[in-house]
This record gives structure tokens, sequence and C-alpha cells, in this order.
């Protein structure tokens, strides 16, 4: 139990159903949908596609998504890949000629075919009970009528905003200029293209004018995408991924997402007693920070494309964690992994919802960098994401761009279970810091008895290139004590990532939390 003499947020404790989210207008919808008798499946959807209205610098309809789920308590716990491929006609061979080295950012070449609406589609007619025109009115509403500018949305605001051109301009500042807290957002363009797809389902999205407006802009830039790369987007059902760790199992979505990595870290991270350490001292920082490097390395050798992920049984086997773990020196930094040549971000949402019958849903969705690409369609204003800079332009790497292929993805979606039961959806927010972020949460729960929510509000340290990013939670003596063992200490500007989980205690009650990092909360009837 928290000290209630300190700031800070309790856990939020309901018996019918729970929405954890980013921002507190979405976890609302989320319940309200189950309270009208929609299952967490229908809440989770609804809440999500409302969030690319209350944070359209994080996420929206034209970008990705992940999703782990139980449909039923003791069912099979599954996965949903909604991550969309680069159009058949994209060539990398174009990129090197041009003197390219990366996927440029804010290019129609970084952009990939948005199958997050793919994914909702199918989701809904396979799992939900009240179908998509009901779980899309919420959205439909908003974003038509407007929603005032939460205070986290509007600090991130003006840096995304720098990637915005043309019809993105247009349809994300207000008046020419960034959103200010308070200010109204609307998007009533968009809500009309939600309608098309609450008519007609994925055909309203994927085919027809919507689809054509989204053509029409990355042409106009030079882009290779054809209404025949639309018309093809399909999101896929899968099995987790998983690692045990002192008593829980943590699934993971497997490739083209980065999850297993955070399976390889707690693998490493097992090799140590964590328990024995100060939570929040340097020994764990830095024990912590050296398995992040060694994971991290393998992530950016090892994961790309479903199909062409060859080395996955390695990176999950223990014995490659206890040989990376036997390279750690407790009283030395080593140096940083190797870096990625592809882009990572920092932008994204997600939203976990656990309803009465226990169905329990783990979902994360994002458009990759603050705005995405900056490119939105002209009619609809469907800004799109710039997921395609995953890839790398390496010569032979299994990421490696190209027609038709999934770039490596940051978003990750957790789940805990305990003998196949699912007992606590969670997501840690925050591009590449997302397994390290998963890994820490965990620890912080089994290693030091932590309850979910104080387990989120706990300070964070971030191995991040060639930067420790420790925040400000720490002491400074903290600091010193890393600096003398080799690590190059920063504080972030902003705090590492977000969180929420809910957790489905023995007794029968749901145990929400939401990070104070973000403007959400955890809502539950």
């Amino acid at each position: 139990m928290r000290d209630f003499h300190f700031p800070g947020r309790s856990p939020v404790l309901a018996k019918n159903g729970i929405c954890a989210t980013s921002h507190p207008l979405a976890a609302k919808v989320a319940v309200d949908i189950m309270e009208r008798g929609g299952n967490a499946m229908d809440a989770a959807i609804a809440g999500a596609v409302l969030l690319g209205i209350c944070e359209p610098q994080m996420t929206g309809i034209g970008g990705d998504c992940f999703v782990l789920f139980q449909d039923k308590e003791g069912g099979a716990i599954r996965a949903l890949n909604g991550s969309g491929c680069a159009p058949a006609a994209a060539d990398i061979e174009a990129l090197r000629a041009r003197g390219e080295k990366t996927v440029p950012l804010r290019g129609p070449e970084a952009v990939t075919i948005p199958t997050a609406m793919d994914g909702f589609c199918r989701l809904s007619e396979d799992y939900g009970k009240l179908g998509l025109d009901a779980i899309l009115a919420p959205a439909i509403r908003y974003a038509e009528e407007g929603v005032p500018v939460a205070p986290r949305v509007a600090f991130d605001w003006p840096e995304a905003a720098k990637a915005l051109q043309g019809h993105g301009e247009a349809h994300y500042l207000i008046n020419g200029k960034p959103a200010e807290i308070g200010q109204m957002f609307r998007a009533p363009a968009q809500a009309e293209a939600l309608r098309r797809v609450a008519k007609d389902g994925r055909k309203g999205f994927y085919e027809g004018e919507v689809a054509e407006d989204m053509v029409a802009a990355l042409k106009e830039l030079g882009g290779v995408h054809e209404l025949s790369d639309f018309a093809n987007a399909v999101s896929f059902y899968t099995d987790p991924v998983g690692s045990h760790y002192k008593g829980v199992d943590l699934l993971e979505h497997p490739p083209n997402g980065q999850g297993a990595t955070a399976n390889l870290m707690l693998n490493i991270l097992s090799q140590f007693d964590i328990a024995s350490m100060e939570p929040f001292g340097a020994m764990r920082a830095h024990i912590e920070a050296e398995a992040t490097k060694l994971a991290y390395d393998a992530r950016n050798r090892f994961i790309a494309d479903p199909d062409r992920t060859t080395r996955l049984e390695h990176m999950l086997s223990m014995k490659t964690a206890a040989k990376l773990a036997a390279l750690i020196d407790p009283k030395r930094a080593m140096a940083a992994a190797a870096p990625l040549s592809e882009a990572v971000h920092k932008d994204t949402i997600y939203i976990t919802v656990v309803d009465k019958d226990r169905m329990a849903v783990s979902f994360i969705y994002s458009i990759f960098h603050g705005f995405g690409s900056g490119i939105a369609s002209e009619k609809f204003g469907i800004l799109l994401q710039n997921r395609g800079a995953g890839f790398t332009l390496e010569e032979g790497h299994p990421n490696a761009y190209g027609g038709g292929k999934r770039p490596m993805h940051t978003i990750i979606p957790g789940m805990l279970a305990e003998n196949g039961r699912a007992i606590m959806p969670f997501g840690v927010m925050g591009g590449a810091y997302q397994p390290c972020g998963h890994a820490r949460f965990v620890m912080n729960m089994q290693d030091f008895g932590i309850d979910a929510q104080s387990a989120i509000d706990a300070p964070r340290s971030f191995a991040d290139g060639s930067d420790l990013k420790v925040e400000k939670g720490y002491t400074e003596a903290v600091r010193a004590e890393l600096v003398e063992m080799g690590h190059k200490v920063v504080v972030p500007d902003g705090p590492l990532g977000g969180a929420q989980a809910i957790r489905i205690r023995a007794d029968g009650v749901l145990e929400g939390a939401s990070d104070p990092r973000k403007d959400g909360a955890a809502l539950g009837y």
C-alpha cells in the first residue's frame, strides 16, 4: 500500500470491468461500451480508435496495431499482428542509388500500408459482440464535436508538429499552430472515413474513395503505393512467445514485434540475484543496463518480418541468456550495442481492458514517430505512419527494406500468465524503451513485491545507445555511482514512456493501474 502522505495514485478496484489507457475519455468510452453489453474486445477497439482523436500525434487509423488477448478465462492466449507491409513496388536499390543510408523518415518511402483498421475489423467480427457501427460511434462523435487537448498531448504537439507537411498541416494544426492545452481539436474529415468503415467494414477503408485519397497523397510526393497494396492489406492471428520469471510467464507478441527482446532480457537477468539489490539503487540499474545492451544487440540482428526471422529459438534459449549474462561485469559498463541503422521512436498508445467474463485484451497502436510521416490524405485527413523507417538498408539483413515485407516493430503488448491463465494484461509505451520497460515492470513486482500501480510509478532508467537515461526519481548519489561504473548518465528531457496494467486478482476483483507520466486513467464499473 502506498504512503498516503505523498502524492500518488491508488490502484482502481472494480468487479465487472476495467479499462486502463493513456487518455481518460478513451477509458470512459471503453467502460461505457462494456456497460452497454459489449465485451473487452469491443471496448478496446472503441477506446483505441478514439485515442487517434485524443492523441493524434501518437496514433491513428493510418497506423498499425499488435494485440494479445484471452477471449475467456482458461481459453488460449492469442496474438493478432495488425502491422502492414511496404508497397509491392518498394525498391531498396532505388534508395541506395540516391545515396540514402536509411529510409527517409518523412518521405513516402517510409509509409507502409496501415493495417490497424483491418485488425479492428477482424477482431470485431471474430471476437466482438456489438458490431463496428456501435463501437466506432463514440470516435465519430468526438471527431465531429472535438476533444479538449490534454496537457501531455499539448506538451508533445509542438515538437511532433515539425513533421507535418502539406495536407498534414491543414488537418493537424489549429489556425496554423500546434494545439494548446484546452483547445478543441476536431477531425470531421476523419469522422466521415470512420462512417464508411462503420457502414461497409474494411472495404470502406481499403477500397473506394478513402483508399484513393491515401494513395493520391502518397503519389503526389513520389510514392509507389497502389490501390492494390491497400486492398491486399491483411492482419493475421499468431501465437505469443514467452519466458518464465519467478512464478509468472511473460508473454509477448512474436516478430516482427520486438517482444522477444523483453523475454531475452528477463532470461539474462534471471542469472543475477536482483531481489538482493536496492530496488532503485545503482547496482540494479547497472545490471539492467548491461542486460539491455546485450538483448537489444540480439534484437538488432535477428528480428524482422515473421517470414525472415530465423533465430528466434536461439534468442529465447536460456543457454543463450546464460552466455550473455557471463559477459556482464558487475562493476564496469560495457560499450553500447551496435546502433540500429533503422529509426526508432517514442510515440504510441496502449489500452488494456478486462470485462466481467474475464476476457483480457492487451492492445498497442501507433503511427511510429510523432505525427508519423507527417503525410495526410487531402479529403479525409488520414495521417500515414512512417513505420517503413524501421527497415534497414543493410545488404543481406533480414530486416532489409523490400516490397511486401513487414519491418521490425518497436510496439509490443504484454501479458502475464500463470498456468495458461491471463493474470495481467499490460503495456509500457516508449518506443525502443518498451522491452526494457516490460522487464523492469515484471522485476518490480516479482523481485520486490511492488503492486502494479507502484511498479508503474517507480523511477526508470534505460541504456539508450551510448547514454544511460536516468529519470529524476533517482538520487544524485545513484547517478554519481553509475558514472563511476563508466556509464554516460543523462537525465532525459521527458519521462521514459508510460504504462498501464490490469491485474486479475485471485479473489475475482480487478485492479487497474495507469501511469502518471501520461494523461490517462484506469476506470472501472
